[in-house]
């Protein structure tokens, strides 16, 4: 009988390609904003955050500048837990510090441990690079026939989405937001995934790492729709949060403001995760855009009108 390869998973997308790849039996150790499937929520917590994430906005910004100018790490590995765990794969990433753990911080940790574990390292920028992140992983699993049906399925399913809106004659400029204290808007795959929606982004590129914005850039550019999604946050941690932007005197002079077009998303669960969940995250952007035409059953549960 073949050896059962044991998988630790430090990030959530990481966790989720590796349930659409039908292995999550083989997980024993997650991070500690691994929760879906649900069935991952009893599995070990092998890292955790070293700043108190239950802080405002401007707070969490706060601590994680001073974390990253005085170079420290903000998670902590279990070492002797990922000992305990013997794991034959390790899935991190090195695409963002701020989001999870990086691959500097798991060498680290695995050489404490002297353990043969193969590091799988994901940094998607864009769709494309998600594709070939599930590649990636279940070669590293031994599984690459599902690793190719699985790309299939999902750029058939952007392929359908981008279809169904490119018949559409509105497309609605959109901001997405994904931090508020300082102001952030949404990059990387988002972008794209604003216009497989039938929707033109603002103040960022394909790519492009999240970048900075400030009230006078987000006057200037006056998007039609302005869609919350802040990293790590879901809908009524968001919408608590969105104070910081409704009680700005500014915030009314916006047109989507004037106009009752501001919505919530969950960004915990769909956007800033760069597993299978982005195809769902692009149909509730298209929900949201175009709720005359598009309907897949995220209203009310993943995203709501602010």
């Amino acid at each position: 009988m073949s050896h059962q390869l044991r998988i630790v998973s430090l990030l959530p997308s990481g966790t989720e390609i590796v349930a659409a790849l039908g292995m999550t039996e083989q997980l024993v150790g997650r991070s500690h904003e691994c929760d879906f499937p649900p069935e991952v929520r009893h599995l070990p917590i092998c890292c955790r955050p070293r700043i108190d994430v239950s802080q405002s906005g401007a707070e969490i910004d706060r601590h994680v500048k001073d974390h990253l100018r005085a170079g420290q790490s903000i998670y902590e590995i279990d070492s002797e837990l990922l000992r305990e765990l013997r794991p034959d794969v390790v899935l991190t990433q090195t695409q963002c510090d701020v989001c999870a753990v990086t691959q500097q911080d798991l060498e680290a940790a695995l050489t404490q441990g002297d353990r043969g574990s193969s590091v799988i390292d994901l940094h998607p920028q864009r769709l494309e690079h998600l594709f070939g992140d599930i590649h990636v992983v279940s070669m590293a699993l031994r599984i690459p026939d599902r690793g190719h049906e699985l790309v299939v399925d999902l750029r058939g399913g952007f392929e359908s989405l981008r279809l169904q809106t490119s018949k559409l004659r509105r497309k609605p400029t959109v901001a997405c937001l994904e931090w508020f204290e300082p102001l952030m808007t949404a990059g990387n795959w988002i972008p794209e995934l604003v216009e497989i929606a039938g929707g033109q982004s603002l103040g960022a590129e394909p790519g492009q790492h999240s970048p900075w914005f400030d009230w006078n850039q987000l006057l200037t550019s006056d998007p039609d729709v302005l869609v919350l999604m802040p990293c790590g946050w879901d809908t009524a941690r968001t919408r608590a949060e969105s104070v910081a932007l409704t009680s700005d005197s500014r915030w009314t002079q916006l047109s989507a403001v004037r106009a009752g077009r501001v919505f919530v998303a969950d960004g915990h669960q769909f956007f800033n995760r760069p597993g299978p969940r982005l195809l769902e995250s692009a149909q509730i952007l298209a929900e949201i855009l175009h709720p005359e035409a598009c309907d897949f059953g995220h209203r009310g549960r993943n995203w709501e009108k602010l």
